[in-house]
């Protein structure tokens, strides 16, 4: 059965399988404890459960999302545990050994918005909004060992991603780098963007980074 991802709800896009790639490097058992954050379709959560972690979370503030994301995962067989919150508020009594993470991450100035489709990737004048609350509130359900995957926008500065990670404790690196053409999203804002000198004029690309982070034993 084709099972498509449905309107509202953030599609599976290149951030999604750049992060993918980081994910399927790591060393996933049926012991590993898996969090998706921000699950959007599900895709991420639904890799690391095909590569045989037995206890996948899943997070997402969507009740589309979420309920697109059990629906996937029970096609699939799969065995992934699907909440709805705020970012990590739902599990923040749990603990976890990788920790994926795809947020809003464009940046737009405006106030914060709970609704609609901007929910997904407006983040904010610096991009940051939310990348920030998930370098502060991550690292603490990390166990000893375990490994952060962020993925965003160089436009966002990943040096201070990797700052912020390590002031937190962890030994964090760009892993990956791709760039790609705009999207929709970023085509529709070029304008904003050169006018606040975050892209050159006529800009038509962006670099994409993945973020690893690792608590220290």
């Amino acid at each position: 059965m084709v099972f498509k991802t449905p309107p509202g709800v953030y599609a599976p896009q290149d951030d999604t399988w750049l992060l993918s790639e980081a994910l399927l490097r790591e060393d996933i058992t049926a012991e590993t404890a898996v969090l998706d954050v921000g699950t959007g379709s599900g895709a991420l959560a639904l890799a690391a459960a095909g590569r045989g972690a037995a206890q996948v979370t899943a997070v997402d503030v969507s009740p589309l999302a979420v309920g697109a994301t059990w629906l996937r995962a029970r096609l699939k067989g799969l065995p992934v545990r699907v909440l709805q919150g705020d970012l990590l508020t739902p599990v923040a009594d749990n603990r976890f050994d990788l920790i994926v993470a795809n947020p809003p991450y464009v940046p737009l100035a405006g106030r914060r918005i709970r609704r609609g489709r901007g929910v997904a990737w407006r983040a904010g004048a610096d991009g940051r909004a939310v990348v920030d609350r998930i370098c502060r509130d991550a690292p603490p359900l990390l166990r000893p060992g375990g490994v952060l995957l962020l993925v965003h926008s160089a436009l966002c500065g990943p040096d201070r991603t990797v700052e912020r990670l390590a002031g937190a404790g962890l030994r964090a690196t760009v892993a990956d780098r791709r760039t790609i053409p705009f999207g929709p999203v970023l085509r529709e804002q070029a304008p904003w963007l050169e006018a606040h000198g975050l892209i050159p004029p006529g800009e038509t690309k962006e670099e994409l980074v993945v973020i690893r982070a690792e608590r220290q034993v």
